[in-house]
């Protein structure tokens, strides 16, 4: 409850709040809510009560530790995500710029060293000191956390909680690989897995930035949502012989010139949805379990066609702000569907099944 006082805002805080805890962490695992301790913030901190947290892939392999990181309870975590959005309930001694009532997000890295050769140059996530939300802290599972002020993200007025959770990862992270595709207005951009959370924001993003959209995916409700965002094509995978040869004749009867994998099970292909475009990229986003979905290369091929394999990993904090300004204008609107706490483990295990269009969203505020 928030309470104005002499024209300060101030919120009763409590002792306990609500958290969706991994229990039986690994292939067996699932998600119970339970009442945990509110974090004490540094005084360098701010405390956000999340509203609404995304669920993404990422949270997923932190809770079936399959990718050949040490797991979560390593570090004394219990709480998954970093697609939060909420508002800062109170700040630490020594903050100096934000305020409470201030709308915040929470994002897939917590904190970095800010000193760095990659913090001083708009690639601080990649930062060796770089804290990762879920993994080494609780992240936005659980309803109160705490951000140091220097790595928190505003919100800006006319995205909701809904829409702005998943901007703090999974549509700033193909933000940051389209744009750093150097692709070009009018060039052909396809993105197999497009009716996930991820790629139906990479549809939509693409056709803000000028950009043809291709849609891999599979369904009818799949392919009404791609087509619906932007997308000007969609192929679905099962129903068509050869994926690749559909995108080759698409694209100008050549082949795109990137291809956006969020679907980890393309990279096996993806080399092949590349046609015959010399300079094409495939540009890597999805992250597979350890070991697997591994892209076979030949020098030959990339050497004649000038071919690029490229990874990006999440964004900087300046390219989630300039993706936040794309949901501001109203050209980013992030399909999703709504959960009640009540069914936080049932909305975990249905996207483990692939089996929801867009992106999973849980509101704290529902029972």
């Amino acid at each position: 409850m928030a309470t104005e006082t002499e024209n300060v805002l101030t919120f009763e805080i409590p002792r306990e709040c609500k958290a969706g805890v991994v229990v039986n962490e690994g292939p067996n695992f699932h998600v119970e809510v339970q009442m945990v301790p509110v974090p004490e913030i540094q005084p360098h901190e701010v405390l956000i009560k999340i509203n609404a947290t995304g669920i993404c892939h990422s949270d997923l392999h932190f809770m079936l530790n399959d990718w050949g990181v040490p797991p979560m309870s390593t570090f004394g975590v219990r709480c998954p995500g970093h697609e939060g959005a909420g508002v800062i309930v109170k700040v630490g001694s020594e903050v100096k710029n934000l305020k409470v009532g201030q709308r915040a997000g929470f994002k897939p890295i917590a904190d970095t060293c800010g000193t760095c050769e990659l913090c001083r140059t708009d690639k601080e996530c990649y930062c060796a000191k770089a804290v990762l939300t879920g993994l080494m802290v609780d992240g936005s599972y659980k309803q109160y956390i705490t951000s140091p002020e220097r790595y928190t993200t505003l919100l800006p007025d006319g995205v909701d909680d809904y829409i702005a959770g998943p901007i703090m990862c999974s549509a700033s992270t193909i933000y940051t690989s389209i744009k750093e595709s150097n692709l070009r207005p009018g060039d052909w951009a396809v993105f197999p897995g497009a009716g996930g959370g991820v790629g139906m924001q990479g549809v939509q993003l693409a056709k803000a930035m000028g950009l043809r959209a291709v849609a891999v995916d599979t369904g009818a409700d799949k392919k009404k949502l791609c087509l619906d965002v932007g997308a000007e094509h969609f192929i679905d995978f099962k129903e068509t012989p050869n994926v690749a040869e559909e995108i080759t004749k698409i694209c100008d009867g050549i082949g795109p010139h990137a291809v956006f994998v969020t679907a980890v099970q393309t990279y096996p292909v993806s080399l092949t949805y590349l046609g015959t475009r010399i300079g094409a990229k495939v540009m890597c986003i999805g992250l597979p379990a350890a070991g697997t979905n591994h892209i076979d290369v030949d020098p030959n091929q990339m050497v004649f066609k000038n071919w690029t394999i490229k990874g990006t990993l999440v964004s900087s904090m300046a390219d989630v702000d300039e993706t936040l300004k794309f949901a501001q204008r109203g050209l980013l609107k992030p399909i999703y569907t709504v959960y009640p706490l009540s069914k936080f483990n049932e909305a975990v295990q249905l996207l483990r099944q692939g089996k929801i269009a867009g992106r999973a969203v849980v509101d704290f505020n529902q029972e």
